[in-house]
């Protein structure tokens, strides 16, 4: 079975940041995933909402336990990423928007 962006872009949305409780892809910290279904690799690069967010190595380690569960999955890397720096009035869903009280 091939993977599909949609199919880890699922998998992803459970992946909540502990400090707002809210999903890291509907925060847009998501920023792309790549995948080799030839080696069987998911690769997602990803942001924090800040350098120095504490919760910052839990997170990556929730997107990688997210991802590595797909099926067929036998290798994953998760690159956190600074460039572009995180905007959540560009970036987040307006579910996210709504919540935080952003437009």
């Amino acid at each position: 079975m091939n993977i599909s962006k949609a199919i880890v872009y699922e998998a992803l949305k459970p992946v909540m940041d502990p400090e707002i409780n809210l999903s890291v892809v509907d925060l847009g910290l998501i920023y792309d995933v790549r995948i080799d279904n030839k080696v069987k690799k998911i690769t997602v690069d990803m942001t924090l909402t800040s350098p120095m967010c504490p919760y910052g190595p839990m997170l990556i380690a929730m997107v990688d336990d997210a991802v590595k569960v797909l099926p067929g999955i036998k290798e994953t890397e998760v690159k956190v990423v600074w460039e572009p720096q995180w905007d959540p009035k560009k970036m987040a869903s307006d579910e996210v928007k709504d919540k935080l009280g952003i437009w």
